[in-house]
C-alpha cells in the first residue's frame, strides 16, 4: 500500500490538502471522489518495495520538521497509545488531526511501514534527520518490553522538556540581541547623517573644539568614508569563519575556548550535561543498554570536546571502567555528576541519580540564564545611553562655547 498527498476541491468549492494511502493512484482517486473531493493533484510519497523489500518517502519539498512538531507528535501518539488505541490507527488519527504537511507526510509513512509490518522503532531509522538516535533507541526498547506506551509517554516528557530548556535560552539571548543591533544602527545613523552637517556649522566658526569633539569628528570622518568597505570585510570575514568551522579540528579548538570561558563556559557545560544526563536517565530507565545509552547520549552534545570525551568514556566502559571514573577522566563535565553516577552505580539506582543530575543542571542553566538576563539588560541600556550622551555632549559643548564667546 502506498500514500499519496493530494490536493483537491470539496463540494462548495473550498481547496484541501492530505495523504490518503491506497494500493494504486487510481483507487486513490476513487476514494477521494466518494469522499466528495474533486482531485487536482495526486502525487505519490512512498515508493513501491525496492529490491530491499524496503520503503522510501520522497517528499515533495525538502524541509526540515521542527522540534516542536515532533514533540507534539509524539505527546500526542502517547495519549492515543495510552488510551488504547492500536498503533496503526493512532498514528491513522494524527495524520487526520496535523496541521503541519512536511509532519503528517512522514507519519503516513511510519504508517505504511507499520502496515507492511516494520516495527515503529525501524521505520523512524528511515527518518533520521526528524527522529533523533534517543526517539529510536527508546521506542525499541519500548517495543521489545511490551511498553510502547509507557515509554512513549516518557520519550514526550523528555523532548518537551529540552525544548523548554532550548527555548529558555534562546528567549534570554533575543533581548540583548536586540538592543545590542538597535545600539549599532543608532550610533551609526548618528555618526554618518547627523554629526557631519553638525561639523560643517562648527568647521565655519573657526574655534577651537574640544577634545570629545574632535574624537567624534574623526570617527565620523573615519566611518563616511570606510563604512563601504567595513562592510564587505565583515561579510568576507564571516563567510570564511563559516567555512572555518566546517574543520572539524577548528571547530574542536573554539568549542574548547568556548568551555575554558568564565560565563559562557559554564552555560554550555551545564546545558549539554543536562540533556547528556536526561538521555542517559531515560534510557537506562527503559532497559536499554548502557553503552547503548551512551551512544544514543553523544548525539544529544553540541559541544565537540564533551562529545569526544564522552565518547572515550563509552569506550573504557566497554573495557569494563565504571561510568563514573571513564567521565572523571576528562575533567569537562561537572562533579556533581560524577558523583551521583558513582553513587547510582554502588546503590543500583543509575538512572534515579542521572534524572537528579538532570533536574540539578536544567535548574542551575535557567537560573542562571535568568541572572544573566537581568544583569545583560539594565548594563547593556546603560552603555547605549552611556555612548549616545557622549554624542550629544560633542555636539552641544561648541555650542556651549559659542554663546559663551558671544555673550
Amino acid at each position: 500500500m502506498a500514500t499519496f498527498h493530494y490536493n483537491a476541491l470539496d463540494t462548495a468549492g473550498k481547496a484541501r490538502d492530505g495523504v490518503i494511502e491506497a494500493d494504486s493512484a487510481r483507487l486513490a482517486r476513487t476514494t477521494l471522489r466518494e469522499g466528495g473531493l474533486f482531485v487536482v493533484e495526486l502525487d505519490a510519497q512512498s515508493d513501491p518495495l525496492s529490491q530491499n523489500g524496503a520503503r522510501s518517502l520522497k517528499l515533495p519539498f525538502h524541509k526540515r520538521i521542527p522540534r516542536s512538531e515532533v514533540s507534539l507528535m509524539l505527546r500526542q501518539l502517547a495519549t492515543l497509545l495510552e488510551a488504547g488505541l492500536p498503533l496503526e490507527q493512532a498514528l491513522a488519527v494524527l495524520i487526520e488531526q496535523g496541521d503541519n504537511a512536511a509532519m503528517r507526510q512522514v507519519i503516513a509513512a511510519l504508517r505504511s511501514e507499520v502496515l507492511a509490518g516494520s516495527t515503529l522503532a525501524r521505520a523512524m531509522d528511515k527518518h533520521r534527520d526528524t527522529f533523533p538516535e534517543i526517539h529510536r533507541a527508546l521506542i525499541n526498547a519500548g517495543e521489545a518490553s511490551g511498553e510502547l506506551a509507557t515509554v512513549m509517554d516518557k520519550l514526550a516528557t523528555y523532548s518537551e522538556g529540552q525544548q523548554d530548556l532550548q527555548q529558555k535560552i534562546a528567549l534570554a539571548m533575543v533581548y540583548p540581541a536586540i538592543v545590542i543591533t538597535v545600539a549599532v544602527l543608532v550610533v551609526g545613523g548618528l555618526l554618518l547623517f547627523v554629526v557631519p552637517p553638525v561639523v560643517e556649522v562648527f568647521q565655519q566658526t573657526r574655534q577651537e573644539l574640544p577634545f570629545l569633539t574632535k574624537a567624534l569628528i574623526a570617527l565620523s570622518d573615519f566611518l563616511s568614508a570606510t563604512w563601504f568597505y567595513l562592510i564587505a570585510i565583515l561579510v568576507i570575514g564571516g563567510i570564511a569563519a563559516q567555512r572555518a568551522l566546517h574543520k572539524e579540528v577548528l571547530l574542536f579548538q573554539l568549542h574548547l575556548k568556548l568551555l575554558r570561558l568564565p560565563v559562557v563556559g559554564k552555560l554550555i557545560r551545564g546545558s549539554n550535561t543536562a540533556r547528556m544526563a536526561s538521555t542517559l536517565s531515560i534510557l537506562v530507565g527503559s532497559g536499554v543498554g548502557l553503552l547503548t545509552a551512551l551512544t544514543a547520549a553523544c548525539g544529544v552534545i553540541n559541544n565537540l570536546p564533551m562529545r569526544r570525551a564522552l565518547e572515550d568514556a563509552a569506550s573504557r566502559v566497554r573495557e569494563g571502567v565504571t561510568l563514573s571514573r571513564a567521565l572523571a577522566v576528562s575533567g569537562l563535565f561537572p562533579p556533581v555528576l560524577v558523583h551521583l553516577i558513582a553513587s547510582g552505580e554502588q546503590s543500583g539506582r543509575l538512572d534515579i541519580m542521572l534524572d537528579r543530575v538532570a533536574k540539578q543542571q536544567t535548574q542551575e542553566v535557567s537560573g542562571f540564564t535568568t541572572a544573566l538576563t537581568s544583569i545583560l539588560e539594565p548594563a547593556l541600556i546603560l552603555f547605549m545611553g552611556a555612548v549616545v550622551l557622549m554624542i550629544v555632549l560633542a555636539i552641544l559643548l561648541p555650542i556651549i562655547q559659542m554663546n559663551q564667546m558671544v555673550k
